[in-house]
C-alpha cells in the first residue's frame, strides 16, 4: 500500500466505520429510552403501517367497553323506574279489586278514585322524568312500533300476538305470505328477507291450538310472534297466507325515535350496534292507556282490573327485554376486552422493542465506537512518517 497524505484511505476507513457505529448506538438509545422499536417510518415502514392500523382499532375498542357500559347504566336508570311502575299498577289493581267490591259505597269509591288517580298521575310524571343525560327513557326511546300498523289492528285475522325489534330501521315493512308455501317474506323496499316456517307450522300449515310461534326475521331486526286457537293474549289464529290476504300484503310500520342506539364495535357496521327500544310506559300512553280507567263505580272497577292485568305483563315484559339487553351488554363487554387483550398482544410484537437484544446490540456498538475512534487516532498518525523521508 503507497504512502499518501493528501489522502488517508485507512482514517477515511476507520471514520466511516466509526459513524456507522454511532448511528447503531444512536438507533439502540432511542429504542432503549422510548421502549419502542419502531419510532420512525424508517425503522419498519410495513410494521408501522400495520401498528397504526391496529392502535386505532384498540382506542375503538376501549371506546366501546365505556359505551356498553354507560348502556348499561342507562338501562338499570329506566328498568329501576319501571320497578317502581310496577309497584303502582300492582296498587292500582288492589284498589279496583277493592272497589269492585259490594263491601264499599259510592262514598268509599270517591275516596279510593283519589289515590287511583294521583297514582297515574304519579306514573305520568316518573315516566317522563326518568332521564339519561337529558334523554326521556319512558316516553318512547329508540325505533318503536306503530300501533296503528295494519298487521296490528288486524290481528284477529291475521294471528299476531307480539311484535319486537331490535335494531330495526325505520320505515313501512310489507309481508308476502303466499298460501301453502309456508314461507313468510317481509321487506322495506330496501331490504327484504325470506324465512321458511314450515317446520314451525302442525300440518295444516296453521299454528297448534294453544302454542305460539316465533317469525325471526334476523336481517331485519324483527321478531313477529304468531298464535294458535286457544292463546290466551292472542285475538286470532295464523293459519299460512293470513298476513296477505287477497294477496296484498299487510303492513308493519316502524316509527324512528330518539337514541336506543349503542355504538359496541370498532367499525360502522349494524354488526357493531346493539339497538334497543323502550316503548311509551306513561299511564295516559297508548301502550298502557290507563287514563280512561275508572274505579268509581262497581263495573268500571272489573273493568279495570283485566285492563290492569295487561299493563302490569306489558311493564313486565319490557323490564324483561331490558334485562335481556344488559345481559347481552355485558357478554358484550367481556367479548371487547378479551379482544383488546389480543390485539394489544399483536400490536406490542410488532412495536414493542426487545430490551435484551437492546442492551446487547448497544454493548457492541459502543465497544465498536470505542476501537474507532482509537483506529482513527492511529490513522491519522500513519501519514507523518513521510516526514522521516524528508529529513
Amino acid at each position: 500500500m503507497p504512502l499518501r497524505i493528501n489522502n488517508n484511505i485507512a482514517a477515511i476507513n476507520a471514520r466511516r466505520n466509526m459513524n456507522s457505529n454511532f448511528r447503531d448506538q444512536s438507533l439502540r438509545l432511542e429504542r432503549l429510552s422510548s421502549g419502542l422499536r419502531i419510532n420512525t417510518a424508517s425503522d419498519d415502514a410495513a410494521g408501522l403501517s400495520v401498528r397504526e392500523g391496529m392502535r386505532a382499532e384498540l382506542s375503538g375498542l376501549r371506546q366501546n367497553v365505556l359505551n356498553a357500559e354507560h348502556g348499561s347504566n342507562l338501562l338499570q336508570v329506566a328498568e329501576g323506574s319501571l320497578n317502581e311502575i310496577s309497584a303502582m299498577l300492582i296498587r292500582m289493581r288492589e284498589l279496583s279489586v277493592q272497589s269492585a267490591s259490594s263491601t264499599v259505597n259510592d262514598r268509599n269509591r270517591e275516596a279510593i278514585q283519589a289515590e287511583y288517580g294521583q297514582i297515574i298521575q304519579e306514573i305520568d310524571r316518573i315516566s317522563l322524568s326518568t332521564t339519561y343525560n337529558d334523554m326521556a327513557l319512558l316516553t318512547g326511546f329508540g325505533n318503536t312500533v306503530d300501533p296503528a300498523s295494519s298487521v296490528i289492528t288486524a290481528s284477529n285475522t291475521s294471528g299476531i300476538v307480539d311484535v319486537k325489534i331490535s335494531g330495526a330501521s325505520s320505515g313501512t315493512y310489507t309481508f308476502v305470505d303466499t298460501n301453502g308455501d309456508a314461507e313468510i317474506t317481509l321487506g322495506n323496499g330496501v331490504v327484504t328477507q325470506t324465512i321458511d316456517i314450515g317446520t314451525i307450522l302442525d300440518q295444516g300449515l296453521n299454528v297448534a291450538t294453544g302454542t305460539s310461534v316465533v317469525a325471526n326475521f334476523d336481517r331485519l331486526g324483527i321478531q313477529v310472534t304468531l298464535g294458535g286457537h286457544s292463546v290466551s293474549n292472542a285475538t286470532g289464529s295464523y293459519v299460512d297466507g293470513d298476513l296477505a290476504p287477497g294477496g296484498v300484503g299487510q303492513t308493519l310500520i316502524i316509527t324512528n325515535g330518539t337514541g336506543g342506539s349503542f355504538q359496541v364495535g370498532p367499525n360502522a357496521g349494524i354488526n357493531n350496534r346493539i339497538d334497543v327500544s323502550i316503548g311509551d310506559m306513561r299511564a295516559s300512553g297508548p301502550r298502557l292507556n290507563l287514563n280512561t280507567t275508572s274505579v268509581g263505580t262497581m263495573l268500571s272497577s272489573r273493568a279495570a282490573i283485566t285492563q290492569l292485568d295487561e299493563a302490569i305483563n306489558k311493564v313486565s315484559e319490557q323490564r324483561g327485554d331490558l334485562g335481556a339487553v344488559m345481559n347481552r351488554l355485558a357478554f358484550t363487554i367481556s367479548f371487547t376486552e378479551n379482544s383488546i387483550e389480543n390485539i394489544q398482544n399483536s400490536e406490542a410484537s410488532i412495536s414493542d422493542a426487545d430490551i435484551a437484544t437492546e442492551v446487547s446490540a448497544l454493548t457492541r456498538s459502543q465497544v465498536l465506537s470505542q476501537a474507532a475512534t482509537s483506529m482513527l487516532a492511529q490513522a491519522n498518525v500513519m501519514p507523518q512518517v513521510a516526514l522521516q523521508l524528508l529529513q
